[in-house]
């Protein structure tokens, strides 16, 4: 109703109503978006994370020059959509992730080790909804970062999932475990022998 109005309002005010600029005000609000992403990088692998808080229906897929994600969440349940062209190839079927509450983590294996890229896209430029991963974050000449931090990561992701096959080791993924799922007792425990007043 509200879409209906603004149109109306564009129609009655503009003489030139047909005009791009004006249709695109308007169909704008159909349109999905992409989600804010962020990503740090090894000599080996690029740490990719897709931040889309409770996730429905996530498509994700690699190939050996992109990543293609799709999908609904969000507080405010927006539709999402973004094809990332690497600047460099990569190893689709030695790459992980996991759709989690908060977020989709990923590992992303570049094709071959080799010097840090310097940026993740193909093309130049900056775009508003890719940001760097500053938690994870390691310089290409920092030699005092620990690598078993690396290695936990990863062994966590490979644990959880991964994007080429249907099995995954460990609990399935839209079923995490949680202490407040624990069974509680009743606060009112009539088997209780009271003491005598």
């Amino acid at each position: 109703m509200i879409l209906a109005r603004i149109s109306d309002y564009l129609t009655n005010q503009n003489p030139n109503h047909n005009s791009p600029r004006s249709i695109s005000r308007v169909s704008m609000a159909n349109d999905k978006h992409p989600p804010p992403v962020i990503w740090a990088e090894r000599a080996d692998k690029l740490y990719v994370t897709i931040c889309v808080e409770d996730c429905k229906d996530p498509v994700i897929k690699f190939d050996s020059s992109s990543l293609f994600f799709s999908g609904t969440g969000g507080p405010e349940n927006k539709e999402y959509e973004v094809k990332i062209e690497f600047l460099k190839e990569i190893d689709p079927e030695a790459s992980h992730y996991a759709v989690l509450a908060r977020h989709i983590p990923m590992v992303v294996k570049k094709k071959g080790e080799g010097p840090y890229w310097g940026r993740l896209m193909k093309e130049k430029g900056k775009v508003h909804w890719l940001k760097t991963d500053f938690n994870k974050w390691k310089d290409e000449d920092d030699s005092d970062f620990d690598e078993a931090e690396d290695m936990q990561f990863e062994n966590m992701m490979k644990k959880m999932g991964n994007f080429n096959t249907e099995e995954a080791e460990g609990p399935p993924l839209d079923e995490e475990q949680d202490s407040d799922d624990e069974e509680l007792p009743d606060l009112d425990d009539s088997s209780e022998k009271k003491p005598p007043v």
